[in-house]
C-alpha cells in the first residue's frame, strides 16, 4: 500500500518521443506542470491507469503546493511517494501532544524532528490512524516493541477529543476520538479514519496533534498512543 514512488520527470523516454522531430511536442509537455503533463501522457499512452488513492488527491491539490516545490516536481528534482508521518507519546497527562518542538527523529518512536516536516517535503493528509499500546517499561526499545492496537481496548482514550492543526491553520477541531474506533468496519484498517477533505501540510510549519482526554480513569500509566498522518508527500 505504501512505499511507491511515481516520478513527473523524462517525459519524452517514457512516451518514446524524444527523436528530433517530436522536440515541439516535448516542448509543450515540459511548459506544462507535472499534473498537466501526467494526464497528458497517460491520454497518449492509452491505457495508462489512472491514479488512485492519496496520490490522485495530491494531483487535485497541487496547486496548494508552495511554489519552490512545484519547481522542484517540474525540474524532477522532487517526486511523489506514499507515506505515514508517525508518533508515538506517553498518556502521562489529560493533554497528550503527538508532535513537539523538541522530539528528535528516531525509528519506531518518530519519523521527524521538531514537529515540522523539512524543506522541500509537503504532505497531503488523506487519513489518520490512532492507536493505543502499553509497554512493559518506558523506554525507547519497550516502546517501540509494544503492540499498538484499536482504542476500543482503552475507554478513555476513546472518548476523548482529537485535534490537529498546521500552522495554527485547523484541520480537525476536536473531534471525538470514536472516528478512530474500526472493529465494526473492515473495509478500514484498524484505527484509521479517512478525511472526507484531505489538507496540505507545508514545509517548515508547525504540526500539531493533540489528544485530549476527560479522565484518565482505568489506564495503565505506561499506555503510549501512536499517531499516524497517512498520504502523499513530496520528497528529493
Amino acid at each position: 500500500m505504501f512505499g511507491a514512488v511515481e516520478e513527473y520527470n523524462n517525459s519524452g523516454a517514457l512516451l518514446g518521443i524524444d527523436g528530433p522531430e517530436q522536440e515541439e511536442l516535448l516542448g509543450a509537455l515540459k511548459k506544462m506542470n507535472p499534473i498537466q503533463r501526467m494526464r497528458v501522457m497517460n491520454k497518449m499512452a492509452g491505457g495508462v491507469p489512472a491514479s488512485r488513492g492519496s496520490r490522485a488527491e495530491m494531483e487535485k491539490h497541487f496547486s496548494e503546493l508552495p511554489q519552490h516545490i512545484k519547481d522542484g516536481l517540474l525540474k524532477g528534482d522532487l517526486r511523489l511517494a506514499d507515506t505515514i508521518i508517525y508518533s508515538r507519546k506517553i498518556v502521562n497527562s489529560k493533554t497528550v501532544k503527538m508532535f513537539e518542538t523538541q522530539d528528535v527523529k528516531e525509528i519506531g518512536l518518530r519519523n521527524i524532528s521538531n514537529a515540522k516536516l523539512p524543506k522541500n517535503q509537503a504532505l497531503l493528509v488523506s487519513g489518520i490512524f490512532l492507536l493505543a499500546g502499553i509497554p512493559t517499561d518506558i523506554n525507547s526499545d519497550a516502546i517501540i516493541g509494544a503492540k499498538y492496537d484499536k482504542i476500543e481496548d482503552f475507554a478513555a482514550i476513546a472518548n476523548g477529543e482529537f485535534t490537529l492543526k498546521a500552522n495554527k491553520k485547523i484541520i480537525i477541531a476536536d473531534c471525538d476520538n470514536n472516528i478512530f474506533k474500526t472493529s465494526n468496519n473492515h473495509n478500514l484498517p484498524v484505527g484509521y479514519y479517512k478525511l472526507a477533505n484531505p489538507r496540505m501540510i507545508h514545509d517548515d510549519i508547525l504540526v500539531e496533534a493533540t489528544i485530549e482526554l476527560g479522565s484518565m480513569a482505568g489506564l495503565d500509566p505506561k499506555t503510549h498512543l501512536y499517531i499516524g498522518l497517512h498520504g502523499t508527500i513530496t520528497t528529493p
